[in-house]
């Protein structure tokens, strides 16, 4: 689907959308479409459900007095409450609503409203957004669809008075949009596609952005002792990898990096401790964590952030076999630390544990987040509404809390407690990688604690929310990207030169 910008003006095909607010109140276009079509709108508002919620569509077919081949009213609800996540979701219901009707081509008005917050440039910008993610679907082995099951919208044309200005307010969003489309489609794909080699190829695919990267092959990992990632892969024919991404857009090449590290375990058997055979196909997102990674990078090299930003990403397969890691061995972190492991279905933290090691050795960060499908215990606590926040300090917490809402990638914070962090200690090393059956989450974020030096430091545990079994607003049901706009939004609220 193509998105451009235009002036204002009745079109004589496709689908025209005009904006109504709550109490069917008509914007200036609502009007004159109105008039032309002799009262065809508000006849239609007289006797439909439509209220002007944000949620409400209603569709006019072949209206009298105007060429195209139907209007639709879009809910815009109360002035004062369109910000730029409710005009996301505008635009991301729009496009599902235009696809289920068969349309091709849509014109969307966009009016000047006294009272919204936002300008006419951001309202168009942030509707256009929505309306890019709505409009992913990965559908590259899907060979037999019918005609009518595939969509059919090819262009939508935002009208507003000044299209330069939307344009440019669009721009820096559609980065963003770039890279959700460059993560959903990492974790989208299947196991037999993308595994550490390939997924570190997919890395690399960033140079062209002005990303440099490294991958480190199991030899070079070995000579760097890091055990704990090499151990989760041993039972794989696929070799693990360490891939590293730096971006340096701050002026100041001495500025300290902003640090993100992803879990990529690219499948998850659950090795010698294998998981039931029962939804084991889902394991194929497991490295959600570094699809979210490389495809921030990706947004904040495409739009030339004004930051040194560095993602090191633990690629590995969980694998059961003669050479596999077993329950109850003892392996030896970068750091030295030893860890008893007492269950190979709790990997991704062997995977961190490494990874987080060598981004403090390399780079000195500013900060650490770190995002991985880690525990079901989180889904068990928060569902599928939020990401699992742990943190050791207060600010970068609260900073991580805004951007989520401000992004609608919400995060709830968790505890850390000395209590839980007693619960892996262990009989035969340094710690065990399972605290038992209680607190799992936070025996878990504890477990990475102890590979986190003097720095603030973040862990994001989105299991339950890097990909959806139903539709939402700006996505389809899949892949969901979590966690990509919320960090761009951390990085251009707090780190990000002015």
């Amino acid at each position: 689907m193509k998105i451009t910008f235009a002036k204002p003006e009745l079109p004589s095909a496709g689908t025209l959308v005009v904006g109504i607010l709550e109490e069917h109140r008509l914007t200036p276009t609502a009007q004159q479409a109105d008039k032309q079509s002799k009262g065809a709108i508000g006849r239609a508002l007289a006797v439909g459900r439509f209220k002007g919620r944000p949620e409400d569509q209603l569709s006019i077919l072949a209206p009298q007095g105007l060429e195209v081949q139907r209007v639709q009213l879009l809910g815009l609800g109360k002035p004062e409450a369109l910000d730029a996540l409710t005009l996301q979701a505008i635009g991301g219901r729009l496009v599902a609503a235009l696809n289920a009707a068969g349309e091709h081509s849509a014109f969307v008005a966009i009016d000047e409203i006294a009272g919204a917050s936002l300008g006419v440039g951001e309202m168009a910008a942030n509707l256009a957004l929505g309306a890019r993610l709505r409009s992913y679907r990965f559908d590259k082995y899907r060979t037999r669809e019918k005609p009518e099951q595939k969509p059919t919208l090819k262009r939508l044309i935002i009208m507003v008075d000044d299209p330069a200005a939307a344009r440019r307010s669009y721009e820096p969003l559609e980065k963003i949009g770039d890279g959700v489309v460059v993560t959903r489609d990492l974790v989208s794909e299947p196991a037999n596609v993308i595994f550490p080699e390939s997924l570190a190829e997919a890395a690399k695919k960033l140079q062209e952005l002005g990303v440099e990267v490294e991958v480190l092959g199991e030899k070079q990992m070995k000579k760097l002792g890091m055990g704990a990632l090499l151990g989760v892969g041993q039972g794989s024919a696929c070799e693990s990898q360490l891939a590293i991404m730096q971006w340096r857009g701050a002026s100041d090449a001495k500025q300290k990096p902003i640090a993100f590290v992803g879990k990529g375990v690219t499948f998850d058997s659950g090795g010698i401790s294998i998981k039931p055979a029962q939804g084991m196909e889902e394991m194929k997102t497991d490295m959600a964590g570094a699809g979210v990674v490389v495809g921030l990078m990706h947004a904040l090299a495409s739009r030339k952030a004004k930051v040194n930003a560095v993602g090191v990403i633990g690629l590995v397969e969980n694998m059961p076999s003669g050479t596999a890691q077993r329950p109850g061995d003892i392996v030896t972190s970068m750091s030295g630390q030893t860890i008893e492991v007492i269950n190979t279905d709790a990997e991704g933290r062997l995977v961190l544990a490494d990874a987080i090691w060598y981004c403090q050795e390399q780079f000195k960060p500013q900060a650490i987040v770190d995002l991985a499908t880690l525990t079901g215990a989180i889904l068990v606590a928060l569902g599928n509404v939020y990401g699992g926040l742990f943190a050791n300090n207060d600010t970068l917490a609260e900073r991580l809390l805004a951007a989520g809402k401000a992004t609608g990638e919400q995060l709830w914070r968790m505890p850390l407690a000395d209590a839980f962090d007693k619960m892996i200690n262990s009989d035969a090393a340094d710690m065990k990688n399972i605290g038992g059956r209680l607190g799992g989450s936070c025996t878990a974020a504890h477990f990475i604690k102890r590979f986190v030096k003097d720095v603030p430091w973040a862990h994001l545990d989105i299991a339950g929310v890097a990909w959806s079994d139903k539709d939402a607003a700006t996505a389809a049901k899949g892949a969901t990207a979590f966690g990509l706009r919320l960090l761009e939004r951390l990085v251009a609220d707090h780190y990000e030169e002015r």
